[in-house]
Order: C-alpha cells, then sequence, then structure tokens
C-alpha cells in the first residue's frame, strides 16, 4: 500500500492542472453549486486520487479518458472500485467525452447524489 504522505503529496500536485473536461465539471460542481453538496477535487482516499468527492454522499466521481480502456486498466479501476466499496463510497464513472456538455454530466451527478445508496 502506498505511503499516505506520498498520495498527499501526489493529489496536491494533481490538483493544479485541470484537463477541459475537468474545468467544465469542476466550474459546476464546486463552492455548493450543485443541489449544495460539497465536492473535493483530486481527493486522496487511502492508496487512491478520486478526480472528484463528495463526502456528504459517499460518492466518488472518476473521470475516464482513453487510458481507461485497456484490459489492464480496467481490472485495476475493478480493484479500485471494489476498495471504495467496501469503504462504502459509490464510484460513479464518467467518460471524459461526456464532459463535453459538462451541464448534462452535472446533472446526472446530481441525480445520482439525489438517489438513495443501494
Amino acid at each position: 500500500m502506498r505511503n499516505p504522505v506520498v498520495t498527499l503529496h501526489r493529489a496536491k500536485r494533481l490538483r493544479r492542472p485541470l484537463t477541459p473536461q475537468e474545468l467544465g465539471l469542476w466550474l459546476r460542481v464546486k463552492n455548493r453549486q450543485l443541489g449544495g453538496f460539497k465536492f473535493r477535487r483530486q481527493h486522496p482516499v487511502g492508496p487512491y486520487i478520486l478526480d472528484f468527492y463528495c463526502a456528504e454522499a459517499r460518492l466518488a466521481v472518476e473521470i475516464d479518458g482513453q487510458t481507461h480502456w485497456s484490459t489492464e486498466q480496467e481490472r485495476h479501476d475493478t480493484r479500485r472500485d471494489a476498495y471504495f466499496d467496501a469503504l462504502g463510497i459509490r464510484t460513479l464513472r464518467l467518460s471524459a467525452e461526456s464532459l463535453k456538455q459538462p451541464g448534462a454530466a452535472a446533472e446526472h451527478i446530481l441525480g445520482v447524489l439525489r438517489r438513495p445508496s443501494p
């Protein structure tokens, strides 16, 4: 397991450069703009770093680009999602392509936030 201090420093580094897709979504979810829910970006949880995280709803929002299309990355994502699931954190995966319409992606996230956890 990765050292938590190393993960924290890595998360801080990742907060600086946002992809255009991440920026579009961040501008819609920051400062409780999305249904009053608070989001953090590049939030460390154990050995992993979540793209966006709502602690109140225990919801991780992950942005999947082309690197997530490989079999190896799919296996990694499955292990990662199982880790979060064991902690009671739901994972919502959105394709980077879907963020070309960040308003629609934000509405989708809001729908998930309003649904009770299974």
